[in-house]
């Protein structure tokens, strides 16, 4: 029984994994099964269903569509790697779906350090929308190189990893203004559970301390999630057989800091649970001011949304 963490680096080992035929969690791996068919792969990510790629990029496609009037153009970027590559797939399906028209469509080498003449060919093509699959090296570049330009589609982000950081956020501070990006769990999100937030509380009196993101929202449930999870199911086994894990695995449903989800064939989560939120009313660079929900507003599910969309794009708000 072993344990991954993102798609870059699950999507190598699973080879390895299948050789040996192990039971094998990921952490926040984005659609890596879809090839293999791993029937001992669980994904420890609130992506899922039947088209995890999609449903990655869901919500910001759905918030997009509800302003008036619609948008028209697309552009789309993200690093030459497993996970950009996977979301972007995802993306070319919604834009065919609800009619949008890719204007701009490339892939950058991962190890780029200047992102403003990429930066600077998007914003010729005039998009109404600016999707990003990026890393948290890319996310923070391309930002920066945006701003430094000007470039102001009417809606800006999409798979920005690394907005979700703590330590990313203080560092970009009113930058972040306007964006609209993924994030997993929020301690506001209609969602969330007091069993989490009571987590995270407990997380963030040793954070500190420890030197790791302060604020804990992103990766720390999701990882306390797995383990929670290896502990229902020994214990509901009694055994730590790959096979007797996955089977049960496989056909229960597991209730955790994050809430409560199943596994489907590919071992995604049969519900999706990714939200689609916006910076707004960034002032400054401390870590605070992200404690506060009115500068992390969620925009979809709609059953969750804590507050309206600026629209079109507003760095300054």
């Amino acid at each position: 029984m072993v344990s991954g963490y993102a798609t870059n680096m699950v999507a190598p080992a699973m080879p390895v994994v299948m050789q040996h035929d192990r039971t094998f969690f990921a952490l926040l791996g984005l659609a890596v099964n879809t090839e293999f068919h791993h029937k001992r792969y669980f994904s420890i990510t609130p992506t899922g269903g039947p088209k995890p790629k999609e449903a990655f990029s869901r919500g910001f496609f759905a918030v997009a569509m509800e302003q008036n009037p619609k948008p028209q153009t697309l552009a789309i970027i993200g690093a030459d790697a497993e996970f950009p590559r996977n979301a972007l797939d995802g993306v070319r399906d919604q834009a065919k779906a609800l009619g949008l028209k890719i204007v701009y469509d490339k892939t950058y080498p991962p190890a780029m350090a200047d992102y403003t003449p990429i930066v600077r060919a998007v914003a010729a093509t005039n998009p109404d929308i600016f999707f990003s699959a990026s890393y948290p090296p890319d996310s923070v570049g391309i930002i920066r190189a945006s701003h430094e330009i000007g470039f102001k589609p009417k809606l800006y982000g999409g798979g920005m990893v690394g907005l979700q950081a703590t330590a990313i956020k203080v560092q970009l501070g009113p930058l972040l203004n306007g964006i609209v990006v993924h994030d997993f769990w929020l301690p506001w999100a209609g969602f969330a559970s007091d069993e989490g937030r009571e987590f995270v509380k407990k997380y963030q009196a040793r954070s500190a301390e420890v030197g790791v993101d302060l604020l804990g929202y992103y990766l720390p449930p999701f990882g306390y999630t797995i383990m929670q999870m290896v502990e229902q199911v020994v214990k509901a086994v009694g055994s730590t057989d790959d096979e007797k894990l996955a089977t049960y695995m496989r056909s229960n449903s597991f209730k955790t800091v994050v809430g409560e989800f199943r596994f489907n064939a590919d071992g995604e989560w049969t519900e999706p649970q990714v939200m689609a939120v916006q910076f707004q009313g960034v002032t400054s660079n401390s870590v605070d001011q992200f404690r506060d929900p009115k500068t992390d507003v969620i925009l979809w599910p709609a059953k969750y949304r804590t507050g309206n969309i600026i629209y079109p794009y507003d760095p300054k708000r």
